[in-house]
């Protein structure tokens, strides 16, 4: 049996799904008409795909062997933040390969039955893709594993002494999951996976790409620099790139020409409260609290977290990833600390001897506060 390890968790999941519709321009969730756009704005095949090139290359490999072979790829787990293109690159894999793509979400697939109705529908060689694979019921995770195995799923009929169990075969397929949190992925489901991809934060240069390429589309004109402009500001991930492109385009057409130059960046940032790095206000207050309140740090996230009237998990899986990415804090065992890019970038120095332990930032955790 599959161990039940690390689902506990999905209560914070649910209340960052909770949060979804919060209007925050810098979040790499699904907001608003994101949706409609992404679809719009997608990338069709390799070609059109802009960035984490590692992993394109090393996926047209895969499914070009796949191809020759006659065979379904090996089942897939892409992983990374929001907003990075994991639901892109299933697509673009079904499309490139030549077969059909059957996208659904973890939290959906609710019991065995709706697993064996969706098992059922593939065809040879097809995609099937599990958003928030994470968020699956662990039982509907443990019917899953001969479906990946040996390409059948275990049917129960009949009731108490007169019930039997009878394997129906299904076609050949790939499972692709997708994840925002590969820690609560359960260890028999994460080695079933031949291949992991881990998506990373895109650099300026190729938001600022993908930027030009969803103007064009939208028919929005707009010079390179405009279009690096935004790509500075869009904390490495392309979703919040197009949908500041979109808000940025709304005040080009109101306040302006229409065309988006760096100064109509530059007053829709300001009029969004996102500065140069990215950053919202929330961002600017979680590094002010550390660098004024605590002197720097080390501050615990649960101190963090009542200063700033966040629960903790928003805290961690909403604020933190980037600015830990970026370097701007780091985490010790006694708690988070203000780095020198923080004092930085509010024009602050740093007190002399304060510094960083080589031996806390490669520590893992916090301690337990009282």
């Amino acid at each position: 049996m599959a161990s039940k390890k690390g689902k506990e968790p999905n209560v914070g999941a649910s209340r960052r799904d909770d949060r979804e519709n919060d209007a925050r321009p810098v979040d790499g969730g699904i907001q608003g008409d994101d949706a409609r756009y992404d679809r719009a704005l997608r990338p069709k095949s390799f070609a059109d795909y802009i960035g984490q090139e590692k992993h394109k290359d090393n996926l047209r490999v895969f499914v070009e062997a796949a191809k020759r072979r006659g065979e379904p790829l090996d089942h897939l787990l892409l992983s990374g933040p929001p907003g990075l293109g994991k639901t892109t690159l299933a697509q673009i894999l079904a499309a490139e390969m030549g077969v059909a793509l059957h996208m659904t979400n973890g939290p959906v697939v609710e019991h065995k039955g709706a697993l064996a109705g969706l098992l059922t529908k593939l065809g040879p060689n097809d995609i099937l893709f599990i958003d928030e694979i994470h968020r699956l019921n662990p039982i509907v995770e443990e019917s899953l594993y001969p479906a990946l195995e040996d390409f059948q799923i275990d049917v129960v009929t009949g009731e108490g002494a007169f019930s039997s169990s009878i394997q129906i075969p299904i076609s050949p397929f790939t499972l692709v999951g997708a994840t925002t949190r590969t820690g609560l992925l359960t260890g028999p489901l994460l080695s079933r996976f031949g291949h992991a991809v881990r998506l990373d934060f895109y650099p300026p240069e190729e938001l600022a790409r993908i930027v030009l390429r969803s103007a064009e589309l939208l028919a929005v004109p707009i010079s390179k620099g405009a279009a690096h402009a935004i790509a500075v500001r869009s904390r490495g991930t392309p979703r919040v790139a197009n949908r500041l492109l979109r808000r940025v385009r709304d005040f080009a057409e109101v306040l302006g020409n229409g065309a988006i130059d760096e100064l109509s960046v530059a007053t829709a940032s300001k009029r969004l409260d996102v500065d140069d790095k990215g950053f919202d206000e929330m961002d600017r207050r979680l590094l002010k609290v550390i660098l004024d309140d605590y002197d720097g740090g080390p501050v615990g996230v649960e101190t963090l977290a009542a200063a700033l009237g966040e629960p903790r998990d928003t805290i961690e899986d909403v604020y933190e990833p980037y600015l830990l990415q970026q370097g701007f804090i780091g985490r010790t065992p006694r708690g988070r600390i203000a780095t020198k890019r923080a004092y930085e970038h509010f024009g602050l120095k740093r007190p002399s001897g304060q510094g960083i332990l080589q031996a806390d930032l490669f520590s893992e955790g916090d301690p337990e506060e009282p």
